[in-house]
Order: structure tokens, then C-alpha cells, then sequence
């Protein structure tokens, strides 16, 4: 579960370290539950500077051998994977955001393929690949085509989707005390989200970019929007755990973490980001409070909706009182961020307001979602 602090508070810690994820000494092995990271993308233009920092990959662009490149670039990033296989917990999930790149050299267009050089290297490690999503990332114009028009065969296909690759290090996590148990039911998400979310695509994200005030910082950063991360989180870790990101870049996987419950630890090259992770953590909890509400109002809806068709619901939720699916709902909780605060130089504490139900078995308050937030994509960066 959540630690507790003083009275009982729930609490939760995020750490940032600027440092290169290739060496993560500072975080234990099989101290993590869940990673869950968008690297930086081999091939894409915007990240020639930080991979063109190893000579050997300068070389290889200078000289247009883009398959030499594509491969030395995805060594570095190898370095990184390897961590995450001593780092995780036996059963413990990574998830790895990864968009294919296109390019032309010595104008020869082509694709380059980096979620199968990612998936290829992941097994070699051993880990378990399991079953991944395609998100459409909706931030091309509809009329956008790369090639020669109208004319066969010389036009491509656009890359209007990512990768989001689902690993697990070895069998299934267990859980063996009673507290695990609890904490796993009480860390629950509605039958309606598994639907949702458990699809292997995902049409209804945003790819909005994110505006930071400087054009360079921005060119260097590479933001998913918050609705995936904290759905990730969701489904694949529960409260208390600890969720690493070693592209932390804007913050967003830490945010997310706060929003749900959970620990974090970020690794990030580049401390220009430090301002823009501390102003987004304070505008964490005001979208923790709209996303969680927007939870509730959409299972009420579904309520709703069921009952209103004559199909009925036969459980009941615990602690809020409202009707649920299945039995494996009803002690289900969504703790809410109530404040956030930088304990030491990068280190963030969450404390959270616990539901429950009163000893008079009221239900316990349902948080229902503002309308100044849309959560598709968390732009605070202005």
C-alpha cells in the first residue's frame, strides 16, 4: 500500500536524478514495479544532437550509412534496457513508447524500424513479450502524404501510429500476504476501463505537443500525453509500487505516478528540464482531482445507461456505494493527490486523501470532474 506518514496520511515519494539511465546506481535491483518510458527515437532528426554526442554514430550520419547509424544508436539505448532487466522485480512490467522514424540518405527513402529493434533486443535479455498497443497519434493533417503524390509508386504510406511495447521480467508478480492481496483489490480499475484499455488500439489519445516556452528545450523533448502514462500505471502496477522512467524528460510518467498512487524514480540528461517538472507537479493535483472525477462520471454513466436498457448490476462498490460489474470492484479505492511538495533538492512527496467509508457506513464522497482540465494531453508548460 501507500506508506504511511504522520495521521495515518498516505504518502507517496518521487525522485529525479540528473544522470545518464545507462548506470542507474542509485536504484536497487528488483526495486521497481513498473517502467514505463518513450526513449529518444533513432533516426529522427531531432535527436541527432544527443545520439551524434558518441563519434562513431557522427560518423556514420556524416558518412549516409543510415543502417550503421540506426544500429549504433540503438546500442546506446541498449544500455539502458539492460538496466531495466536488473532493476525490475520478478514479474515487474516494462513499457516502452516507441514511434518508428523515416528518413531519406544519399536520397534513398526508407523506414527504420525501432520498436522491432527494441522487441529484438528485450528478448535477447529475457524478457517475456507480451501482447502491445498501437496508438494513433493524431498530429498529422489529414491531407499530409510523404512521396510522389498521386503517382504509383512512389508515394508511402504515413506513420500515423506508436508502438507501445509490453514486456514482463519472468512469470507472473505474485502477491502473497494479505496486504498485497488487499492492496492489489483496492488497486483495482473498473470492467468498463479493462475494456477500454485493454484493447491493443488506442484511437482516442492526442498527440498535442507541449508548448515550453523555449524552442530548443522543446526540440529535445519528445512528451506522450499524460492520458497514457497514467493508463499504464494504471493497468499494470497498484498502489505503492515504485514506476521508473529513465527518459523522464517533462515529467509526465512522474505525474501520472502521482495522480495514482504510486512512487517514482526519473533519470533525465538534461536539468533545463528541472523548471518545467517542478511547475508541472503543481498542477498535478488539480488534474489528478479532474481525471479521477472524470473516472467516476464516466462509470456513473455507465450505471446509468445498463440500468436504463434493463440489464442489471449486480455489486456493489464498498466505499462509495455505487453499483460495479464484478465482485473484484468492490474494494476498489482511488486515493486523491491533496498536495504536493519538493522535500529536498529534486525530491517530491504526494499526501493523499484516503476514501473510506464512515463508521456508519456512509459512503464515502465521490470525486466528480471539473471542467477547466482536459487530460488528453497535460499542457502546463506555457
Amino acid at each position: 500500500m501507500l506508506r504511511k506518514g504522520a495521521c495515518n496520511a498516505m504518502i507517496s515519494e518521487h525522485c529525479i536524478r540528473f544522470a545518464d539511465a545507462k548506470a542507474m546506481a542509485d536504484v536497487a535491483s528488483q526495486s521497481v514495479h513498473l517502467v514505463v518510458t518513450s526513449p529518444p527515437y533513432p533516426m529522427i532528426e531531432m535527436w541527432d544532437e544527443l545520439f551524434c554526442r558518441q563519434p562513431a554514430i557522427k560518423k556514420a550520419l556524416h558518412s549516409r550509412t543510415g543502417i550503421n547509424a540506426f544500429e549504433l544508436m540503438h546500442r546506446q539505448l541498449d544500455r539502458v534496457w539492460d538496466e531495466l532487466y536488473r532493476v525490475l522485480v520478478p514479474g515487474g512490467i516494462a513499457c516502452i513508447n516507441i514511434g518508428d522514424a523515416t528518413r531519406t540518405i544519399k536520397g534513398e527513402f526508407a523506414l527504420y524500424p525501432n520498436h522491432s529493434r527494441i522487441l529484438t533486443h528485450m528478448l535477447k535479455m529475457g524478457f517475456t513479450n507480451l501482447p502491445s498497443i498501437l496508438w494513433r497519434k493524431q498530429t498529422n493533417a489529414p491531407n499530409k502524404f510523404m512521396g510522389s503524390g498521386m503517382m504509383p509508386p512512389g508515394a508511402y504510406v504515413t506513420l500515423e501510429h506508436e508502438h507501445i511495447l509490453i514486456f514482463r521480467n519472468g512469470g507472473k508478480r505474485q502477491f502473497n500476504t494479505q496486504e498485497e492481496k488487499t492492496n492489489r483489490r483496492q488497486s483495482a480499475f473498473f470492467w468498463e476501463e479493462r475494456n477500454q484499455w485493454f484493447s491493443d488500439v488506442w484511437m482516442d489519445l492526442k498527440g498535442a505537443r507541449q508548448e515550453t516556452g523555449d524552442q530548443q528545450l522543446r526540440k529535445r523533448s519528445g512528451a506522450y500525453p499524460f492520458e497514457l502514462a497514467y493508463r499504464l500505471i494504471s493497468m499494470f502496477s497498484v498502489m505503492g509500487d515504485t514506476v521508473l522512467d529513465p527518459f523522464i524528460g517533462t515529467g509526465t510518467t512522474l505525474f501520472a505516478a502521482a495522480v495514482t498512487g504510486r512512487n517514482s524514480v526519473g533519470y533525465e540528461l538534461d536539468s533545463a528540464f528541472l523548471p518545467l517538472i517542478g511547475q508541472g507537479c503543481h498542477h498535478a493535483i488539480e488534474l489528478g482531482h479532474h481525471r479521477i472525477g472524470e473516472r467516476v462520471d464516466g462509470h456513473l454513466r455507465f450505471v446509468r445507461n445498463r440500468e436504463a436498457a434493463g440489464r442489471p448490476i449486480k455489486h456493489t462498490n464498498q466505499v462509495y456505494g455505487f453499483p460495479v460489474m464484478t465482485r473484484q470492484e468492490t474494494e476498489m479505492i482511488i486515493p486523491l493527490p491533496a498536495a504536493i511538495q519538493e522535500t529536498s533538492k529534486n525530491q517530491f512527496k504526494v499526501t493523499y486523501a484516503a476514501p473510506e467509508a464512515s463508521a456508519d457506513r456512509q459512503p464515502a464522497t465521490v470525486p466528480r470532474a471539473s471542467q477547466a482540465v482536459k487530460t488528453g494531453q497535460l499542457r502546463v508548460f506555457e
